[in-house]
């Protein structure tokens, strides 16, 4: 990666498109035939079926990723109301000067935290998904028992996950899934290694999240005519989601992701294109800094990124003290080439095989269709995917009004 950087993004737009199936510019290398994914697990004795996470068993050809297509969006305002609207879309503004973004500012007297402790689960895309029924449903879904044309709802901060799983050697993660109506429905857990992280944590990393929200507000204005007002508060309760479908191999997605901002510009192509992603890291001084950032940081953008088919980062790089002094345009769809200079770094067709892999162990595994019922998938960095089952726990995730709404239309 050049970091000698251009504060603003190349004119075109055509080199930011990422290599989807059925993207012209560059289809062929999806096309490869089906892969048989099951044998990535096994049966270990005196334990449940697991799922390997051993990078080696995932290093074959890219799997099939359709282009992603949004279907919807929907906003969240200041007090997490949601809307079925795009109101809290923002807009991102180039630059046309060198940065110098005190990341600081506002974080004593213009900030509204959102609580994390408040567990909304999938509840906000549900409530998307009954206010849109035709968008999302089957084209027969009076006669048909899945009402919801799909395989898995879910949020892409879950598939991230998923991605990064065969690399991840710090934290683990728990995923419940549940099936309704022929639907696997993916929520988050929180593990408590996480819970004790969160309650736990220091003045000085609660500033540093400040600063990623700081850095959209200097670089998103709140519509298209308008320019960015840093001297605004910082609500991170407020948010706008797109929901997009696609298929990996032959897994069916419905999932939803939050958008930092759209490009202004008219000629922008339609979402999700036009979206671009904001983010931050510290200065890269030393070679060792760029090896870690391409190794750590780049994984995790661009696993978000690509999954929601979002083209562009625009990254602050900011000094310790959280003063942005440059901004880098990067294209999503390079990324596997600045990664390539580093031995043994991480390798895009991993994340995606085992991504894969994952979601066909649960379609074998996750075979009750109750909407009661949920099935606990835990992984532990160095060990492999397990799972458990349970029946009317604390696990269960999917709420009373969507599940009795799903019902009742098909009565």
């Amino acid at each position: 990666m050049d970091h000698g950087r251009s504060n603003n993004p190349p004119s075109s737009y055509k080199s930011h498109r990422l290599p989807y199936e059925g993207d012209g510019n560059d289809s062929r290398r999806n096309r490869h035939p089906k892969t048989d994914y099951q044998y990535d697990s096994r049966q270990i004795p005196g334990r449940p079926e697991c799922l390997s996470t051993r990078k080696e068993l995932y290093e074959r050809n890219f799997p099939v990723y359709k282009q992603p297509a949004e279907v919807g969006s929907f906003s969240l305002d200041s007090k997490r109301r949601f809307f079925n609207d795009s109101r809290q879309i923002r807009y991102y503004a180039k630059l046309d000067r060198r940065p110098n973004f005190d990341l600081t500012d506002g974080y004593r007297d213009r900030y509204v935290k959102r609580d994390g402790s408040v567990k909304e689960n999938l509840n906000h895309l549900l409530q998307w998904i009954l206010a849109n029924r035709a968008a999302v449903g089957s084209s027969q879904a009076a006669a048909s028992p899945c009402p919801i044309d799909t395989d898995f709802v879910t949020w892409r901060g879950h598939l991230t996950k998923l991605l990064t799983t065969p690399y991840e050697n710090r934290e683990g993660w728990l995923l419940a899934v549940t099936k309704f109506k022929g639907t696997l429905y993916v929520s988050e857990v929180e593990t408590e290694a996480a819970r004790t992280q969160r309650q736990n944590r220091t003045e000085k990393h609660e500033e540093m999240t400040y600063w990623g929200y700081k850095f959209e507000q200097y670089m998103c204005a709140d519509d298209a005519q308008s320019v960015p007002n840093p001297g605004g508060v910082v609500n991170t309760n407020e948010a706008f989601c797109a929901v997009v479908r696609t298929r990996l191999a032959d897994h069916r997605l419905l999932f939803s992701g939050e958008v930092d901002g759209r490009d202004k510009d008219p000629r922008a192509p339609p979402p999700p294109e036009c979206y671009i992603e904001l983010k931050t890291s510290a200065e890269i001084c030393t070679p060792k800094q760029r090896s870690n950032f391409h190794r750590f940081k780049l994984l995790k953008w661009w696993a978000q990124s690509f999954l929601l088919g979002v083209p562009r980062i625009i990254a602050g790089f900011r000094t310790h003290d959280g003063v942005v002094v440059d901004v880098e345009t990067i294209s999503v769809s390079e990324i596997s080439h600045i990664i390539k200079a580093e031995r043994n770094c991480w390798k895009p067709t991993v994340c995606m095989n085992f991504c894969c892999a994952f979601l066909s162990f649960v379609k074998r595994t996750v075979t009750e269709d109750d909407p009661s019922v949920v099935y606990l998938f835990s992984y532990e960095p160095y060990g492999d995917v397990t799972f458990t089952v349970h029946r009317d726990s604390q696990y269960s995730f999917l709420p009373p009004w969507y599940v009795e709404e799903l019902i009742g239309r098909q009565r």
